[in-house]
């Protein structure tokens, strides 16, 4: 029996003992439980490390990096000589199997569709966990994550660092105190896709790189043949490994507003985009959330709020609102549009620049907490030193992370709803959203959603010729899956608490 395969049952049934009720060692005893004083290092596990983890791990450098887990070496090299002393690692369950007594924190930047299994697994571990956005791949991912987190009592964030900044907290200090007025429609747009995405599965076959272990990139996806167009970071267009342009911005973008507004579950969604196939997210696309009205606050009513997206170039067309030259681009990544009764607010991405189109400033005093070097535009550190100090309190007296489980986890779900109305499109309508259920209430178990397979164009002599091929699915079923994934064999996440 193979080193990997022993590894992986110690590891799985290690997870199983903790998660059926082990008491939990307090962390004078062992390490990466309980209370750490403030003046104690973290022992920190870095998986996917080659892009923006390698960014996320400078931010806790100052923290013990013990170990580094890649499918990739050679993207991963420069952290790898980055932090000499941390162990390496190609497979994230050997790591857990080997180092779980020896590490307090896990910090996760892999492709979207690893995120959830490399969290969860880490969470019924009770390792404090910081997870890159989007979240998980799926709604019953991000659900599953909400619910382990309560349950092991550990400190989370997802990695939106735009919610530590302190733009979104004056935009919800000013909207609280009701400077606009109530809030019926918003708008929020983003520049992306910058990565390749609307286009059909390459037929080539390439090596597979010996510095890369395909199998463990594929993880829980369905297999399929290496090529170069996948991955690093192109694999962000792919349906099997991310989200496209909206999984990937809207936990940024949106931020604000879901924040500002106390969302919760929309009831209905709609998506519309350009052409989209079975394989890849579209090069442009639009989401529209209705969401119920909510609880009123103290000076601040909450009715029922329609919010649009736009990405891929697609930008409000609200000329009659906005002031003529207005960029919607400026800081290019993205903004927000709050319609208010009496006055409109736009922002950057984030929170950031918020700013009323009257020209007035509002007059409200600062309350909400305040994160050491959230004022500069969109900062990486910041963000990951406020997971770190959660880290380092009791669960009983813990200030938590704003972007936490708690609230990022059914952020997620919204945001991954939205990618869902964009693979169910073809059903022409919008659909009724049961959140408590994680269901649409409104696919008829003989629905059919028809998506093209292929669309080539050719000219032939002067005269062009179409020719697309289409799959026809069950669309129940297709929904089904798209909310909580079939995973390949040999991939399975803990049990919902």
């Amino acid at each position: 029996m193979s080193d990997s395969v022993n590894s992986r049952r110690g590891f799985l049934k290690k997870a199983g003992l903790i998660s059926a009720g082990m008491t939990i060692i307090p962390g004078r005893v062992m390490s990466g439980f309980g209370h750490k004083a403030p003046s104690d290092k973290l022992n920190i596990a870095g998986v996917g490390i080659g892009g923006k983890g390698h960014v996320n791990l400078k931010g806790m450098s100052a923290e013990n990096i013990v170990a580094l887990c890649d499918v990739d070496w050679k993207y991963a090299d420069l952290c790898f000589k980055e932090f000499p002393n941390a162990k390496k690692y190609w497979d994230w369950r050997k790591m857990f199997d080997e180092m779980a007594g020896s590490i307090d924190g896990v910090m996760v930047a892999t492709a979207d569709h690893s995120h959830a299994l490399i969290a969860a697994h880490a969470l019924t571990l009770g390792k404090h966990v910081y997870c890159q956005k989007p979240l998980t791949h799926s709604v019953y991912e991000s659900r599953l994550l909400t619910k382990l987190a309560a349950k092991h009592k550990v400190a989370t964030q997802m990695g939106n660092q735009g919610n530590s900044g302190d733009g979104v907290r004056q935009l919800c200090e000013w909207i609280w105190n009701n400077e606009i007025g109530e809030i019926r429609e918003v708008h929020a747009w983003t520049d992306r896709p910058i990565w390749p995405q609307g286009i059909p599965r390459p037929t080539a076959v390439t090596p597979v790189p010996k510095t890369l272990n395909w199998d463990l990139f594929i993880g829980s996806a369905p297999m399929r043949p290496y090529n170069e167009i996948y991955t690093p970071w192109n694999w962000r267009g792919w349906w099997d490994f991310g989200t496209g342009a909206f999984g990937d911005m809207a936990c940024h973008v949106m931020d604000p507003i879901y924040r500002s507004l106390k969302l919760g579950y929309p009831d209905k969604v709609r998506g519309s985009s350009t052409s989209i196939n079975t394989e890849s997210a579209p090069q442009a696309e639009t989401v529209e959330f209705s969401f119920p009205a909510r609880e009123n606050m103290p000076k601040f009513a909450m009715p029922a709020v329609k919010v649009h997206w736009y990405d891929g170039g697609l930008l409000p067309n609200l000329s009659d609102l906005l002031p003529a030259g207005e960029n919607l681009m400026a800081d290019g990544l993205g903004g927000c549009l709050f319609i208010g009764s009496k006055d409109t607010l736009m922002c950057g991405c984030g929170g950031y620049n918020a700013r009323l189109l009257s020209g007035r400033v509002p007059d409200v005093k600062p309350y909400l907490r305040r994160i050491p070097g959230g004022s500069v535009f969109y900062p990486d550190g910041p963000h990951e030193q406020d997971w770190i100090r959660a880290c380092k309190e009791s669960p009983e007296n813990r200030t938590e992370g704003t972007s936490n489980f708690a609230y990022s986890g059914p952020f997620n779900e919204m945001v991954m709803l939205g990618v869902l109305a964009i693979r169910l499109q073809g059903l022409n309508k919008a659909l009724a959203w049961d959140g408590v259920n994680m269901r649409f209430t409104n696919i008829a178990p003989g629905e059919e959603l028809k998506i093209v397979k292929s669309d080539d164009f050719k000219v032939v002599d002067g005269h062009p010729t179409f020719e697309k091929k289409y799959e026809t699915f069950n669309a129940m079923e297709s929904a089904k899956g798209y909310i909580r994934h079939n995973y390949r064999d040999g991939w399975s996440l803990p049990a919902m608490p």
